[in-house]
């Protein structure tokens, strides 16, 4: 896989569908939407970035996310519930191993929709559109030991759990354990 070729196809986020969401580029105008959950810390509990302060930091936020999608090193979509137009989260590629054709995915929701299975179906979605159009050959996805609820969404899209990197990454002045769950091309 090029990194241009990636580059190339984030630079115009494609849009995706799935049955309930809309997977699309963040807007500026989904701060308030974003903030609603971006500033709780029950959702940021397992995750690498501390609560927004306030609704600014998240439109400022969402500013410099639209300038590194332009130069198309930005990989995550907008989840939008189709049947209220509103912003529930993200979905998307973190990062990616252009030498092994590997992509590392994420998400994030807002606790409103919980337990309804959104995970599960952006996560499917954006698999799909990692092995039809960047072709890659394996997909992973880290969490943070405890997370059991995303262990639980990577493992109903037919991800297989790894194993755990013990202390492997400072997250808020503190050395967790990451386990790894992946997925490969021909396992879907």
């Amino acid at each position: 896989m090029r990194r241009e070729f990636v580059y190339r196809t984030f630079s115009n986020i494609p849009q995706l569908e799935t049955p309930r969401l809309l997977l699309r580029k963040m807007l500026v105008r989904d701060a308030d939407d974003m903030f609603d959950y971006a500033q709780r810390a029950d959702v940021t509990k397992y995750l690498t970035w501390n609560p927004h302060p306030n609704v600014d930091y998240t439109r400022e936020y969402l500013e410099y996310v639209d300038t590194r999608y332009s130069a198309g090193e930005f990989f995550d979509w907008a989840l939008e519930e189709k049947s209220t137009g509103h912003m529930v989260g993200t979905c998307g590629f973190t990062r990616f191993d252009y030498h092994s054709d590997c992509g590392e995915v994420g998400y994030v929701l807002n606790p409103s929709v919980w337990g309804h299975g959104y995970a599960t179906e952006a996560l499917r979605r954006v698999i799909a559109f990692g092995f039809s159009r960047l072709h890659l050959e394996r997909i992973e996805a880290r969490y943070i030991e405890g997370n059991t609820a995303s262990r639980h969404v990577m493992e109903r899209v037919g991800m297989t759990y790894e194993g755990m990197l013990r202390s492997s990454m400072l997250v808020k002045h503190e050395h967790k354990n990451i386990c790894i769950c992946s997925i490969l091309r021909d396992e879907i």
